[in-house]
């Protein structure tokens, strides 16, 4: 499994959403958005910087690419 794969559905899972209420955001359907969990197809660009935002990580993070999600915390 992809990294991509995990991260989008481990971010949906610790957000406490559904598929469909994803899917929703994304302007897609919940079957193709499982599909993209599945990894059976790509996810077009939009939808990931999308959820980039949704979820205050970076591309990066979600693509595999960092370990670091990219949020920025405030030094006490």
């Amino acid at each position: 499994m992809t990294t991509y794969v995990r991260r989008i559905r481990e971010l949906r899972e610790d957000n406490d959403k559904t598929q469909s209420e994803i899917a929703e955001i994304l302007g897609t359907s919940q079957t193709m958005y499982a599909r993209y969990e599945r990894g059976a197809n790509e996810m077009p660009i939009r939808h990931l910087i999308r959820l980039s935002t949704l979820y205050n990580v970076s591309t990066d993070y979600i693509l595999g690419l960092s370990d670091d999600t990219g949020e920025h915390n405030k030094a006490n």
